[in-house]
């Protein structure tokens, strides 16, 4: 059950099984991760790359969180910060192996349960319509819409290194984007 994860997650790091809390972490988190990471990337065979970077900053770096988030939190701001060193890299179609084995069984495991996107009608619409959207306002709908967190966790995923994102901030940038996302809608004749 997703609601008594977070604590599951911080018993087993207080016991000192960091291996016990990367998996139940990418066992409870990853499918929301990667189906933001999807979302994001538009492309499925890059969300799985960035998915298994993903996962090995998550293994690498628990035994140093410091709980000023909560796990969930935390873990899409390492998916952000992936997508964002995978979209800089220009060397990304090279392909590096993971370096932890036990993540990269665990990122395959929630890879392989996760459906693809099937296309068709107004969904398909809908789905152009957000695909159009820059990877900001993507992960913005994504995390506030999708994933109902609080605007203090969007603002702590979307915070770009040494300059906070405030969730006023995030706020009034979410109404702008539905004024958006309205206008568009009804020019691809979605709504009325």
């Amino acid at each position: 059950m997703v609601s008594d994860l977070e604590p599951r997650i911080l018993e087993l790091l207080d016991g000192g099984d960091v291996s016990g809390a990367a998996t139940e972490a990418l066992r409870g988190f990853g499918p929301q991760v990667l189906g933001y990471l999807t979302a994001v990337l538009r492309n499925e065979d890059d969300a799985h790359d960035v998915f298994s970077q993903f996962a090995e900053d998550l293994w690498k770096g628990l035994p140093g969180f410091r709980r000023e988030s909560a796990v969930r939190t935390w873990a899409f701001r390492l998916a952000w910060h992936a997508a964002a060193r995978y979209a800089r890299d220009p060397y990304r179609k090279r392909g590096r192996p993971i370096l932890t084995t036990e993540a990269s069984k665990i990122a395959e495991e929630v890879r392989s349960t996760m459906s693809t996107y099937a296309p068709g009608g107004r969904a398909d619409k809908l789905m152009k319509l957000r695909e159009s959207l820059d990877p900001e306002e993507q992960t913005l709908l994504i995390l506030r819409v999708d994933k109902a967190m609080p605007w203090e966790d969007v603002a702590e995923v979307m915070r770009a290194d040494g300059e906070p994102a405030t969730p006023a901030a995030l706020r009034k940038r979410f109404e702008r984007l539905k004024e958006k996302l309205g206008r568009l809608a009804r020019e691809q004749g979605l709504i009325e």
